[in-house]
């Protein structure tokens, strides 16, 4: 293929040299003469691990020129990978001058050029910038609509310096975002040889999930780090500890816990982080990521209550109590500590959850319902239907095929659900249906 690539940086100047060295020509394009200059005399313009052999290998093939002529570059290539930098600006939001330009230099050498052309930008965006931001500066300065005449996709990079080459030709997956078939069938030919999954999705969620790999491997580095912090102070080998959580592949290195739901509860999460950070108080360690992980959590009911409050509706069912279906453990439920907090705003309560039997309730259990739902046994219902009929708003905290069944069978048109079970993909209501954050 004829390829343009914008931005000479590490994306950008590795891309390049592995496109040429798979049998690509291959246009550069940057702002910054040195870096073309350096290219087309064979040496590369970022220090990496075995791009001096690379890019005089490609140098010398004929297939990679370079030039400022972003109009030449584009009128004499079929797909442009956009590689510009997007740095953080002084007050922490992202610095979007870069592609801003480019995008209007795209979109005016696209005036006058009839093919088709496929525009990837490889910069990390915030979402929502390529369709509400560049699409409508690309369409205004070329006259052309997207989709018609030019196809917008983004591409996230997974290049990490120091092995960007060898992440390039082995990447854990390929993720293009793109609204239209035909520019996607242009990238599989690019890309699709590549040992990994082809991924395709919104262009939004590939903006998104560009950001979250990136949060998830700041979070993950720093987890580790504050762990050893408290492992040094009590005298603990953090490696060793490290190593032995790394084995578990069912829950911790894995697809566990990973999706959105509600707020977690229960009997060991909450108090052992609460005990994590009373231990590094004691040893004066600081563990601020650990330490917010409760407030977080804290903000997901504040969320929910939120949600119902602004209904303006007093008569609220709830569907499950217990922090997880097919368990009767009220401890730290944050459905119990939504129920409490919305009883003190004066909502009127009722609740069906089939696993919960006062009588059957024990020790640490019991002491906990009482404390937080004394008048529980008030609240309580035996009969799902009943539930369903005296509320307003239903709070869905139960996702079994029982509960689905019910809830599709006597929900009525003037009902609101929030769901915080997640089941609202399966539910088949009259009433509106909302996820909490879905």
């Amino acid at each position: 293929m004829r390829i343009s690539i914008f931005g000479l940086g590490y994306v950008g100047a590795v891309s390049l040299a592995c496109l040429a060295r798979d049998g690509h020509q291959v246009i550069g394009v940057d702002i910054d003469q040195s870096k073309l200059d350096l290219i087309r005399s064979g040496k590369t313009p970022v220090v990496e691990e075995g791009m001096v052999a690379l890019v005089a290998e490609v140098a010398g093939s004929g297939r990679v020129s370079v030039t400022t002529d972003v109009a030449q570059a584009v009128r004499d290539s079929e797909i442009s990978l956009i590689c510009v930098g997007t740095p953080s600006a002084a007050n922490g939001s992202q610095d979007q001058g870069a592609v801003l330009r480019i995008a209007e230099e795209l979109g005016a050498a696209m005036r006058d050029k009839a093919e088709p052309h496929v525009f990837v930008f490889r910069s990390t965006l915030v979402p929502g910038t390529v369709e509400d931001v560049l699409r409508p500066i690309v369409e205004s300065h070329s006259g052309k609509r997207d989709g018609e005449h030019f196809h917008l996709c983004f591409q996230p990079e997974f290049l990490r310096e120091g092995s960007s080459i060898r992440d390039y030709d082995k990447p854990p997956f390929t993720v293009v975002g793109c609204n239209h078939a035909q520019a996607v069938e242009r990238l599989r030919e690019l890309f699709g040889h590549l040992p990994c999954e082809f991924l395709t999705t919104s262009v939004r969620a590939a903006e998104m999930m560009k950001y979250c790999c990136n949060n998830f491997h700041a979070l993950k580095i720093t987890f580790a780090n504050e762990t050893a912090r408290l492992c040094a102070a009590l005298g603990v080998d953090a490696f060793e500890v490290m190593d032995l959580v790394c084995q578990d592949t069912q829950l911790n290195i894995s697809k566990a816990y990973l999706r959105p739901g509600f707020a977690f509860g229960g009997s060991c999460l909450p108090k052992d982080l609460r005990a994590t950070s009373y231990l590094a108080k004691q040893h004066d360690v600081e563990l601020p990521m650990l330490g917010g992980i409760l407030q977080s959590n804290r903000s997901h009911v504040d969320l929910a209550i939120s949600r119902v409050l602004a209904t303006g509706k007093r008569k609220i069912g709830f569907i499950g109590l217990s922090f997880k279906t097919g368990t009767d453990d009220l401890r730290e439920s944050p459905l119990v500590l939504l129920a409490e907090q919305l009883i003190g705003k004066g909502a009127q309560l009722s609740i069906y959850d089939p696993e919960v039997h006062l009588s059957r309730l024990l020790g640490a259990n019991k002491s906990f319902i009482e404390r937080h739902l004394p008048h529980i046994g008030d609240l309580l219902c035996a009969d799902v239907e009943q539930v369903i009929r005296d509320a307003d708003v239903l709070i869905v905290g139960l996702a079994t095929p029982a509960i689905v069944d019910a809830l599709s069978t006597h929900v009525r048109a003037d009902q609101w659900l929030l769901d915080v079970a997640g089941v609202k993909g399966r539910l088949s209501v009259r009433g509106e249906i909302e996820g909490l954050c879905w």
